[in-house]
């Protein structure tokens, strides 16, 4: 069985507070976009994972996908199985392909295994690996976006490094609820850029040129390094094709 995870990003993301665990609590609003990789699980000898396409960092034993195996193996019957990962979402790029693909692990276990669980049930599952991981098992989108990948990788131990976590006045959630998409430039903020923007200049001019380019709306998506903008039309982003990828109608 083949399934797609998709991206995602951020519209918004303040830094609230960091916890006795070292982690952030953070606010945000996931937004589902079309950039996908492909997933295939099939049933096999013994438990492996392979992958193709962009490469990805570390050990295959610890990607997520086996360990969401290893977690639903524990309350399920499960048999070995081979995993295939084609990785096409930038990886460092604040786009959540890993979350992504181990949300899509569970959900494609749960159907071709016939294991019955509910969406919450998921859910649960989910959350153990990554806190974004749960986002993607309902993974529900709206309207359309371009997306800017400048050929930078941001790890998430820099990205952190930079922010100083901080209360919001007004919750993240009542902004978009409240104002229309033509003020989210004064209202809606992402707390990585200032940081992330001091040393990566790239990054920061591609903001600026998407706003150049007429988007209503620019943002760095996540921990970046990528950079999308919400447009009234389809924009002409050429200008940015030479040194930059660039996704439209995501």
């Amino acid at each position: 069985m083949i399934l797609f995870p998709n991206a995602k990003i951020n519209i918004g993301l303040n830094i609230t507070e960091r916890r006795p665990d070292g982690y952030h609590n953070l606010e945000t609003i996931f937004y589902p976009i079309n950039i996908k990789d492909a997933l295939e699980v099939v049933e096999s000898d013994q438990l492996s994972f392979e992958s193709s396409g962009l490469d990805i960092p570390g050990r295959a034993e610890d990607n997520l996908c086996i360990k969401g195996y290893h977690l639903l193996k524990n309350d399920h019957n499960l048999p070995p199985v081979s995993i295939h990962l084609h990785k096409s979402i930038p990886i460092g790029a604040g786009l959540g392909g890993g979350s992504a693909d181990a949300a899509y692990f569970i959900r494609l276990m749960n159907q071709q295994f016939e294991l019955g669980l509910s969406v919450e049930e998921m859910t649960g599952y989910a959350r153990k690996l990554g806190a974004d991981c749960a986002f993607f098992i309902e993974n529900k989108t709206v309207f359309e976006i371009a997306l800017v990948m400048p050929d930078v990788h941001i790890s998430t131990a820099e990205a952190y490094r930079g922010v100083k976590p901080a209360l919001v006045k007004e919750s993240l959630f009542d902004l978009i609820a409240e104002q229309p998409i033509t003020e989210w430039k004064r209202y809606i903020k992402n707390d990585f850029e200032l940081s992330i923007f001091k040393n990566h200049a790239e990054i920061r001019g591609v903001k600026a040129a998407l706003y150049e380019a007429g988007a209503i709306y620019a943002s760095m998506s996540g921990s970046g390094a990528s950079v999308f903008g919400i447009f009234e039309q389809t924009p002409d982003l050429q200008h940015l094709e030479a040194d930059n990828e660039v996704f439209y109608d995501v």
